[in-house]
């Protein structure tokens, strides 16, 4: 709901005379969540405290948490041509409630802190498996060291399938052949098999060979995309081949063996984050109605949005102001 439409639901619902303006929403939301911003503690680069001996003193710990964070996009207030990165994630605890998160990173001075303090809501102790898993972004995959010693980090099978998806239907609008120095060669066929055998050495965790024929497929392509070759798929799916070698090569110490992780029943992939930004995002910042943002009201309605969410809200009123209406009141159970 915008906040034109949240306003005028106020003056319909509230006992007021005087006109509400989606200006004043906006400024009342925004002044709640820089008071809430004001509670989260000091921004630190590892928040790793003590040495092993001292984890394994502690109690034994909770069931594992996996954590999945993704990046969307929000059209531009002040360029309504250009969009800026929104980071959402969410925190799944094998035993109990679950949590999401967003931010914007480009105005955020503690996202570091804003997920330690997710984790350390759900009961996380220094001891405690937790699973990240990121599309392999610089921002995602920087945010989420050092925040626990047991933590482990993967790069989300779901990204990777995806590129390669892109990468076999542009290798698909390839010509059969190519010429070079009077010599013929076949190019659509060898290049879909290289591509199936890279996508099943990366399933396998092997990422020496997957670049080994990654750099292969460059060489070829390079070669049947000289100047005499007038064919712009076959310089699109170089480009497109180049950007994701580099994309392997800047993430292999995250990518483990999916298929062994699959088989034992473990987590490879994380659709349940894609629905988060739907969820968290999409919903709100609508591209239908074509919202525009700036990176500082976005950042702020998402504080906001993602307490509502996870049913934080109420009691952050709480504990500001002790007279606030007690929990579960019955009175008000009676009147729903």
């Amino acid at each position: 709901m915008s906040f034109n439409l949240a306003a005028q639901l106020f003056e319909d619902v509230l006992p007021i005379e005087t006109h509400i303006h989606a200006t004043s929403v906006r400024n009342h939301l925004q002044r709640v969540a820089k008071r809430a911003e004001a509670g989260l503690g000091e921004e630190q680069f590892s928040f790793i405290d003590g040495c092993q001996r001292e984890w394994a003193a502690l109690p034994r710990p909770p069931a594992p948490i996996t954590v999945g964070i993704d990046g969307g996009y929000v059209r531009k207030w002040d360029d309504k041509k250009t969009h800026f990165e929104v980071i959402v994630g969410k925190s799944i605890p094998e035993e109990g409630t679950s949590k999401c998160f967003g931010l914007v990173q480009s105005y955020d001075d503690k996202p570091k802190r804003r997920l330690f303090e997710v984790l350390k809501g759900q009961g996380m102790q220094l001891n405690q498996q937790i699973t990240f898993f990121s599309d392999g972004g610089d921002t995602v995959r920087n945010l989420q060291l050092y925040l626990n010693p047991e933590a482990e980090h993967l790069l989300d099978w779901f990204h990777v399938t995806m590129r390669l998806t892109v990468l076999n239907q542009t290798a698909k609008g390839l010509p059969m052949t190519f010429d070079d120095e009077d010599q013929q060669y076949e190019l659509r066929e060898p290049t879909l098999k290289v591509l199936e055998s890279i996508k099943w050495y990366l399933w396998h965790g092997n990422t020496y060979e997957a670049l080994q024929h990654l750099e292969t497929l460059e060489m070829d392509l390079d070669a049947a995309a000289d100047e005499g070759n007038k064919d712009a798929t076959t310089r699109k799916l170089l480009r497109a081949v180049e950007e994701f070698h580099r994309y392997i090569a800047n993430n292999q110490a995250f990518i483990p063996n999916y298929g062994e992780r699959y088989r034992q029943g473990d987590r490879i992939s994380t659709g349940f984050v894609e629905s988060a930004v739907n969820y968290v995002v999409a919903k709100r910042f609508t591209k239908r109605q074509q919202m525009q943002w700036s990176p500082k009201g976005a950042h702020l309605l998402l504080q906001m949005r993602t307490r509502v969410l996870n049913g934080e809200l109420e009691q952050m009123f709480r504990n500001w102001y002790p007279g606030f209406r007690a929990a579960n009141d019955e009175k008000l159970k009676k009147v729903a």
